[in-house]
């Protein structure tokens, strides 16, 4: 009884370091070019350094070259395919492990403590401190300084360790223990922001519900009555009797006016609970994973979206044959929300286009396909619309969101174990492919 007890608080602490990690990988998306070029260069470069220039009683060109050929395929990510990057943040991780713990610590020993290579493990772990977060920063000087050991006696005839030469130990574990210890107050402080705001989301949205309520209640009686009064103006009016006059442009408006009151309301209501849902998944909690039908959410989606008359008939759906997946319905459904926002934004910014939504089956993977024909994203834009908090207004442009929509999009289909990808050409389409894994 008591490891059930214990046991959902401590997946729920492993399921926290996981998501953490993999948002880790995002944060840096927009830097893992720069730095896979780095690693690149570095690896062979340092080898001239330290064999030519400098040398010293160790080197391994076959390690370097390892190392530097771990960092191609992260340069070339954005040509990977969704089903390629669903592995991204693996080699992420696999290349910083091999390069920064394991390899520094490996030549540190075959060094035999050289000054040269405490300073340069030294630098190794400031660069794993501004990379990694707390949990995987321990966790990945723990397993390469590990493997590096172990490497160092397999490879050594005769392995000579002098006291001094372990001197700079302490040094390293106390760099790494300060570092975590500052990177985890850093995550706290980030959390305890996202309750906050989770918080004012939620308090913001209860005093906006209240007005919106009390005018969703003025219309429905309003119904009951103003049918009747509108009837007595034109019989008085037909009879000669002395009534106000009403222009006849407002005199029509009259009468369809509680439908835009409560189409409006509805609307109102529609997009706070899609920014509450939003600003609640930002809380890293996994969500709870059920068998879903892609059909069922999109009729659901398409059923409860408060569309305008002239707005539903701009979406087109090509059923073909449904598929299920593990995920959560409410959540997919409020994906679809947020792309059927952003594409109705876009198509009143050009004043033409449509929404067409389609998905299809494959061996490995099945695919929601979602493509508007409006204004499109440009390309300046286009590899940052997946990144909290980015609105195009970083680049210039008009503001056009809070920049978490489609962030939430992200979060939320790679939780499922899935992928989001993006394309688009300016004043032409803009598509996005859902990929989720089969069940």
């Amino acid at each position: 009884m008591v490891m059930e007890t214990a046991n959902p608080p401590f997946k729920k602490f492993l399921s926290r370091i996981f998501v953490t990690a993999i948002r880790n990988v995002e944060y840096f998306d927009r830097r893992r070019v720069a730095l896979g070029s780095i690693g690149i260069v570095a690896f062979p470069l340092y080898y001239i350094v330290w064999w030519y220039m400098f040398p010293q009683a160790y080197e391994n060109l076959a390690l370097r070259l390892f190392g530097a050929g771990l960092f191609v395929p992260l340069v070339f990510s954005n040509y990977w395919t969704p089903a390629q990057r669903h592995y991204l943040p693996h080699l992420w991780h696999f290349a910083l492990l091999f390069s920064l713990p394991f390899f520094f610590m490996f030549m540190l020993l075959k060094n035999n403590g050289s000054d040269v290579w405490v300073a340069s493990a030294l630098v190794a772990v400031f660069v794993m401190v501004l990379l990694l977060d707390w949990a995987s920063l321990i966790s990945h000087f723990v397993i390469g300084t590990t493997f590096a050991w172990i490497a160092y006696f397999l490879t050594t005839a005769t392995p000579h360790l002098s006291f001094g030469s372990l001197a700079h130990l302490p040094i390293l574990v106390f760099a790494i223990v300060l570092g975590a210890a500052s990177n985890y107050a850093s995550l706290m402080v980030r959390v305890e922001q996202e309750r906050a705001m989770v918080s004012t989301a939620g308090s913001i949205a209860h005093e906006l519900r209240t007005p919106l309520l009390s005018i969703s209640a003025g219309a429905t009686g309003l119904r009951d009555y103003l049918p009747g009064l509108i009837e007595g103006y034109d019989l008085a009016k037909a009879n000669g009797l002395p009534v106000p006059r009403i222009r006849s442009v407002h005199f029509e408006s009259m009468k369809n006016v509680l439908d835009r009151i409560e189409t409006e309301a509805a609307h109102s209501n529609a997009i706070i609970d899609m920014l509450l849902v939003n600003a609640r998944q930002t809380s890293q909690q996994q969500p709870e994973l059920t068998v879903c039908s892609i059909q069922s959410c999109i009729e659901t989606a398409l059923r409860r979206y408060p569309f305008t008359e002239a707005e539903r008939k701009l979406v087109s759906l090509d059923i073909g044959n449904d598929f299920s997946f593990l995920g959560n319905e409410l959540l997919t459904v409020h994906i679809l929300f947020n792309l059927i926002k952003n594409a109705l934004r876009h198509i009143a910014m050009t004043g033409k286009g449509a929404i067409s939504i389609r998905y299809e089956l494959s061996s490995q993977w099945n695919r929601l396909i979602f493509r508007d024909s409006g204004s499109g994203i440009p390309p300046k834009v286009l590899p940052h619309i997946f990144s909290r908090f980015y609105t195009s207004a970083n680049d210039g442009d008009s503001i056009l969101g809070a920049g978490i929509g489609l962030a939430f999009c992200r979060d939320v289909i790679s939780s499922f174990g899935g992928s989001i990808e993006c394309s688009s050409i300016p004043n032409g389409f803009t598509e996005f492919v859902l990929q989720f894994p089969k069940p």
